[in-house]
């Protein structure tokens, strides 16, 4: 991708910023961020580039974003409150933010003629299935209002597609962990929650036996997804993802192992909303030219080397 006018909205947050990076150096970038979970520290380097302008805004503000798509070709809509387990406790706020918010950028995208909508879309719809690894076509299983809300922004994608012309990819991501991750949020992720713990000395807490399995997927790699997302012609759901699961006891020794620990896990109960058995089918997505090259390990590494560094 070069010589693109892009917005991605959540261009603070973990994925957002990252994106944000890579794309800066070779098109124009327009953040919109409102700083409820993303962070200006995320974007620190890429405001010294000509190209890349932050707005402090909401996607909820209609009016903001008809103005700020103006002449973009390509958005990338990463914005959301990103939880299942908040969307359990206030299921109103997710489905404004991410239901309603998402149903703004659409419509602010088809008025100003945007060449193409990135969605973050998230394996979340599947909920809990009997079948691995999930294919796109797989009936949705939804066990949260976040699942939900996710799966109405890829019907709305999919409907304005079909009514207004305008070009749409959904990306089902399914654990993506790396730099940038938010650390400090009681909701923070399994990767980021186990790294952090066992660098404070401290045992990482695992929820359930530790024999629930998932398929994480490095964020450079979920990166290298949207940018070829944007560039092809494609249109549709695709599973973004390694294509290979790990299980959470494998995960918290991997870690503990790296970090040269003896700590041992704390066992809790499940919680509420969370699947058994994540595996993703990646084949759509190969044929598009997304094939992940970050090893778990080499992930692993490099996210524990990037919060030492900035911890």
């Amino acid at each position: 991708m070069k010589g693109k006018k892009v917005v991605i909205t959540g261009g603070a947050g973990f994925i957002g910023s990252n994106l944000a990076k890579s794309i800066a150096v070779d098109n124009d970038v327009i953040i919109i961020d409102n700083l409820t979970t993303g962070k200006l520290k995320n974007l620190n380097n890429l405001f010294a580039n000509n190209g890349v302008k932050f707005i402090e805004g909401d996607i909820l503000n209609g009016e903001l974003l008809e103005k700020t798509f103006q002449f973009v070709d390509i958005v990338f809509h990463e914005a959301a409150i990103p939880s299942v387990i908040r969307s359990i406790e206030d299921p109103i706020s997710n489905n404004e933010v991410n239901i309603k918010g998402t149903l703004n950028v659409l419509v602010a995208a088809r008025n100003s003629n945007v060449q193409k909508v990135v969605f973050a879309s998230s394996a979340a719809v599947y909920g809990d299935v009997s079948v691995l690894p999930v294919k796109e076509n797989m009936q949705p299983n939804l066990q949260s209002p976040y699942a939900l809300s996710k799966l109405t922004g890829e019907y709305y994608c999919r409907l304005f597609s079909e009514l207004y012309k305008l070009p749409t990819i959904c990306l089902r991501y399914f654990n993506v962990y790396g730099p940038k991750q938010n650390l400090d949020s009681e909701y923070s992720s399994v990767i980021p929650s186990f790294i952090s713990k066992v660098l404070e000395n401290r045992a990482p807490v695992i929820y359930g036996d530790g024999n629930q399995t998932r398929d994480f997927v490095f964020i450079q790699d979920v990166v290298r997804a949207n940018i070829i997302a944007a560039d092809s012609a494609a249109t549709g759901v695709f599973n973004i993802a390694s294509g290979k699961n790990t299980t959470v006891n494998s995960l918290a020794q991997e870690i503990i192992s790296i970090l040269g620990s003896k700590l041992k896990p704390i066992y809790k109960d499940i919680r509420v909303g969370e699947v058994r058995n994540s595996l993703a089918d990646i084949s759509m997505a190969n044929s598009i030219g997304y094939y992940p090259n970050i090893t778990l390990e080499n992930g692993l590494r490099e996210t524990i080397k990037s919060i030492r560094i900035t911890s």
